[in-house]
């Protein structure tokens, strides 16, 4: 029992023994490793700061400086590890990285592939930062491209999360890729108004409103001609194509299109339905081919509509029929 004993306590004093040899190395690694991380961390600043001001290369700066960041973390690692374990070679650290990115990347394909995706999206610029995004459901402007995921605020101050993979597999609407923008509304006018002259008021109406760009020129098309109206296509340009400029010049032109039209006696009628009855009359009773549903008859023939008192005068001389036969 007491060699037993012996032999615990003697290891022990070598663990201790060895740890306070390897104690100094330690130190080191650590502070070696600190200052890689903060180098690091200075390295993605200067990159991201050169970039900032340039709207084009701002995405290319957040590749960079993350890529950078990386980079030096991970050779701060390495010279921390051979500190510490001077028998540590860097083909065996190759190899240990090789053999634990395989299993990291079976375990985590999810996060590499947001990654990866974001990557690309930096890389690509389908859309860069402060740009106004659609993506499924989802509306709002973009506040920061992260290599995981993007970042939306919606129109009403709330963030979306949305990760890369999402966004570079799918389809995604950008509002405010290009300078100008056309916005377009659909005004319905009676059948009985004048088409050429309610397009030359609505034209007249988007001409007059400030903030439709007489370059590329607003136009006025007829688009259907609809149960009760005929609907007529405003389409204008705005610049620039941010979503609270879009509101308020549709409102301004909107409100100017309506206010000319009522002005100048156009008609903006209500949707309207019109319920026709089966044309019952003596002639056509069951007869499909000459019952008509109400329409004017034309040049054939109109079968002769059943009265009020024709009809009193069947229903007479039929029950007198009918008292006549219970008679006999």
């Amino acid at each position: 029992m007491n060699t037993g004993v012996s032999e615990l306590w003697a290891k022990v004093q070598s663990m201790v023994n060895d740890f306070i040899v390897l104690l100094p190395n330690l130190v080191l690694a650590l502070v070696v490793f600190a200052i890689f991380f903060f180098v690091a961390r200075a390295i993605k600043r200067i990159v991201r700061n050169l970039t900032r001001d340039r709207r084009n290369a701002r995405n290319l700066g957040l590749v960079l400086g993350r890529l950078a960041q990386g980079a030096t973390i991970l050779t701060g690692l390495f010279i921390s590890l051979s500190i510490v374990i001077p028998s540590l070679k860097a083909g065996d650290l190759v190899q240990l990285l090789g053999i634990s990115g395989v299993a990291i990347g079976f375990a985590f394909r999810d996060i590499l592939q947001n990654f990866l995706s974001g990557i690309l999206i930096l890389l690509t610029e389908p859309f860069e930062i402060d740009d106004q995004i659609v993506f499924k459901n989802f509306e709002g402007t973009v506040e920061s491209i992260q290599t995981r995921a993007t970042m939306i605020r919606t129109y009403d101050g709330r963030r979306i999360v949305i990760p890369n993979s999402e966004l570079f597999t799918n389809s995604v609407t950008v509002n405010t890729a290009f300078e100008h923008r056309r916005l377009q509304y659909d005004i319905g006018i009676g059948y009985g108004d004048d088409i050429d002259e309610a397009k030359r008021l609505i034209l007249e109406a988007m001409q007059e409103t400030d903030g439709v760009l007489e370059q590329p020129a607003p136009d006025a098309i007829v688009m259907e001609l609809a149960g009760s109206s005929v609907n007529i296509r405003a389409r204008w340009w705005i610049k620039p194509p941010r979503r609270a400029e879009t509101l308020e010049l549709q409102d301004r032109v909107l409100t100017a299109i309506k206010n000319k039209l009522t002005a100048n006696g156009i008609d903006l009628p209500f949707p309207t339905q019109q319920i026709l009855f089966h044309d019952q009359t003596e002639e056509t009773d069951g007869d499909r081919d000459r019952q008509r549903e109400g329409w004017p008859v034309g040049q054939g023939n109109a079968p002769k509509p059943r009265s009020i008192g024709g009809s009193l005068r069947a229903l007479a001389e039929a029950r007198s029929q009918q008292n006549g036969d219970k008679s006999s």
